[in-house]
């Protein structure tokens, strides 16, 4: 055998094993369980295009892959981004309120249009 055949073999080895890593993977498991379909505007995928087509981590925890796939959802790219812009937003407009993330506060209110309306009804009289 050359030196040549060497590399060549053991790149070969190093892609088939890559190619395992990349089956193993939740992308992959996901695309095996579930239909491919997004989960939010319900387009189809076929082709080449199911690379469109991504993995939802519902809790937004990518280190949370259950074998059941119950943390997953899959969804097109645009689908997927409008999906985590909510979130953005919804944590903006809790900040400008005083919101803490996750703990929806009631805005407090500090003032009463009404609070001198008795002393007013009292004068008309």
């Amino acid at each position: 055998m050359t030196a040549g055949n060497n590399d060549r073999d053991r790149l070969i080895a190093e892609g088939r094993r890559a190619h395992e890593e990349r089956q193993k993977s939740y992308r992959e498991r996901a695309l095996k369980m579930f239909p491919w379909v997004c989960g939010k505007c319900a387009r189809e995928f076929s082709g080449k295009k199911v690379r469109e087509l991504t993995v939802h981590h519902r809790d937004h925890n990518h280190d949370n892959n259950p074998p059941d796939g119950s943390n997953w959802e899959l969804l097109c790219i645009y689908c997927h981004d409008n999906e985590h812009q909510r979130d953005i937003d919804a944590q903006w407009a809790g900040a400008e309120t005083g919101a803490k993330p996750g703990k929806p506060d009631k805005p407090e209110v500090t003032h009463n249009p009404f609070a001198a309306l008795a002393g007013l009804m009292q004068e008309k009289k």
